[in-house]
């Protein structure tokens, strides 16, 4: 039986070749002309060095802005991935329930998430809505009163500890605002699920609620990855924005850069090729995850 699921190994065809060999071949027009008609004098030595440098107090190699950035935006993707599933389950479960009062709830926050741009939400979030949670949350005496082995934990989960606020801030606007999405996704998984799944799991004597934990969301699940993945690699992409909240992630590391060494084209091409590695890490992590059901199936 093992023989039968056994994966196939990826072959390389002709047309592989020719997208690679076409998209090599636009981005060297595109240095060309950009060094030719604006008169653009390329320098990428300035770009490592603002990954890594050297600290001459602890003689060893340290990450430097744009890294922190890269870090910055990797804890985002994760902890706003992870509290907008939780969110988007809540309120995808609530859009299917029985109840009219959870389904209008539900629906409430899904139309006016998604109806609003998501720079208006975020300026409208942290002006207004941030500005009362998080003195009530007490992130900054936490910060203030917490162990130096705390605060390391927090550097390594989060970041930078005085920033803290800042962060979890940006993070739960940006994770409501994705968790829309993520609601209509989870709801649209559950109802895809045939009734009569439903109907004959009742039948049997199930209660609603366990007939939805052991039969509708198993399968509700595989049918729902693909979509939440392509959502997920959208947040990462959409964590950009909160650099006009003036979090340090990788959008606002990569202006900072900008501003201090003029070289536009470098900087802001090796944001996007460290954008890239993220989005096409989970790209590649979420494909193992639907391979692997997939396999469970049987297909």
């Amino acid at each position: 039986m093992a023989s039968t699921y056994q994966r196939k190994k990826p072959r390389l065809h002709w047309l592989d070749f020719v997208i690679v060999g076409a998209v090599s071949a636009f981005v060297v027009f595109v240095g060309w002309r950009v060094g030719s008609v604006l008169k653009y004098k390329w320098d990428w030595t300035y770009i490592p060095n603002y990954i890594l440098r050297f600290d001459e107090d602890e003689q060893r190699w340290v990450a430097n802005l744009l890294l922190h950035g890269f870090l910055t935006t990797l804890r985002l993707a994760i902890w706003a991935s992870l509290l907008a599933a939780i969110i988007g389950v809540v309120f995808g479960l609530f859009r299917t329930s029985r109840s009219l009062f959870l389904r209008m709830v539900s629906r409430t926050f899904v139309e006016i998430i998604r109806n609003v741009p998501p720079l208006v939400f975020l300026f409208i979030f942290f002006f207004f809505i941030s500005s009362q949670i998080m003195p009530l949350l007490g992130i900054e005496g936490f910060v203030r009163r917490a162990s130096e082995p705390s605060l390391a934990v927090i550097s390594v989960l989060f970041g930078r500890p005085d920033q803290l606020g800042n962060f979890v801030s940006g993070l739960i606007a940006l994770a409501i605002f994705e968790a829309a999405y993520v609601t209509e996704i989870v709801r649209a998984g559950v109802q895809s699920v045939d009734k009569g799944q439903w109907e004959g799991s009742q039948s049997l004597g199930l209660s609603r609620l366990n007939v939805l934990r052991l039969v509708i969301l198993p399968q509700a699940v595989k049918r729902v990855i693909p979509p939440l993945a392509n959502q997920f690699i959208s947040l990462i992409k959409d964590s950009s924005i909160i650099a006009l909240i003036s979090i340090q992630e990788l959008t606002f590391m990569g202006l900072e850069v900008v501003v201090a060494t003029s070289r536009v084209f470098e900087v802001w091409t090796t944001v996007a090729l460290m954008y890239f590695v993220i989005c096409f890490g989970f790209s590649m992590g979420f494909d193992r995850i639907e391979k692997r059901l997939g396999l469970a199936d049987g297909r």
